[in-house]
């Protein structure tokens, strides 16, 4: 009954931190909303000032990227005492989390890098510049090569791999590490040199440096290929093939693709709620009569409405609505499905 217990509650970590990555996402959609306000009230479009948004959405990726390092964590202790199909499920679980985190760590990081270009300026004050931009890219770097090596290379691994002898596991392990870490902190090196390039010069990148850069990932590339090979190599002996492995696969990937696409619901009407705070009608009857007449155009900001009764039953709640939708269905499938007689 324990080992029952241990097992939903990896599940559920994984689950918890969706939901603080759901909140950290809104939080930091509302703040880009303050600032682009501001921007209207002042005319001003500049980006001079820190986005706090950057730090809420990378938190919001850490916080399911640790709770599901947890999650597989307990999974695998139990896989390692007693093997039982409801920890396979919650070891499968925490290791999609663990993946898609890492994809969201990723994306953010080259979406910083891109949005560098476009973004702050490039004569607001150096600090700004810094935190804003490279320290976010360097963070989400770290955080993805850390999950990475702790998740999948440095880790007691479950049954599967009990049959390796300790120095080969050992070996294939530093092998695989390297192989998954050169590529990573390859590609963080060089979007780190072209921003530093693009802000030393104030110039959109030449073409040469374009290429240096794409050199320095494929050559970090091919470092990672031959530490994968090098793992490859080490003498182990095959894992035996179970039947029906596939169709449970199968099964619980379908069953994980409804809790996905329920969640990227919530995440987008949540978004659209807060955006909703934002009275644009009234901004534009105000702004289209002096359009109209050819007059100078006096800076004013939208107003935004106050978040009342009708706008958390209305706009805020189904998305909440959604997001319990998504966790429950989540939890109860991989549960159910598992549940030993």
């Amino acid at each position: 009954m324990q080992e029952i217990r241990s097992a939903k509650r990896a599940i559920i970590f994984p689950l918890i931190g969706l939901a603080i990555a759901w909140l950290f996402f809104m939080v930091g959609i509302f703040t880009d909303q303050l600032v682009m306000v501001n921007q209207y009230a002042i005319d001003d479009f500049s980006e001079q000032e820190l986005r706090w948004s950057t730090y809420l959405y990378l938190i919001g990726i850490s916080a399911v990227s640790v709770a599901s390092l947890l999650g597989q964590r307990i999974a695998l202790v139990l896989r390692n005492s007693e093997d039982f199909p409801l920890a396979r499920a919650a070891h499968r679980f925490a290791n999609l989390g663990i993946i898609l985190s890492l994809l969201a760590g990723a994306i953010f990081a080259i979406g910083n890098f891109l949005g560098a270009f476009g973004g702050y300026d490039r004569d607001a004050p150096g600090l700004v510049r810094i935190f804003g931009v490279y320290v976010p890219i360097v963070l989400a770097t770290a955080l993805v090569v850390t999950i990475l090596l702790l998740g999948f290379v440095f880790r007691k691994d479950a049954p599967d791999l009990k049959h390796e002898r300790d120095e080969d596991l050992a070996k294939k392990q530093r092998a695989v590490g390297l192989a998954y870490a050169t590529p990573i902190l390859g590609t963080a090196v060089a979007i780190l040199f072209g921003l530093a390039v693009y802000d030393i010069t104030r110039t959109t990148l030449n073409v040469w440096i374009w290429v240096i850069i794409q050199l320095i990932i494929a050559v970090s590339i091919l470092i990672g290929t031959r530490f994968a090979a090098k793992a490859k190599l080490v003498a182990v002996e095959p894992k035996p093939r179970k039947p029906g492995v596939a169709a449970v696969s199968l099964n619980f990937v379908l069953s994980i693709l409804f809790g996905a696409v329920v969640t990227l619901m919530a995440f987008t009407y949540g978004g659209n709620a807060i955006d909703s705070l934002i009275d644009w009608e009234a901004y534009w009857e105000a702004r289209a009569p002096l359009e109209s007449k050819g007059e100078e155009f006096v800076a004013m900001a939208p107003e935004m409405r106050g978040a009342d009764l009708a706008w958390w039953l209305g706009d805020m709640l189904p998305a909440l609505v959604l997001l319990a939708l998504a966790e429950i269905g989540i939890y109860k499938s991989i549960v159910t499905r598992n549940q030993e007689a």
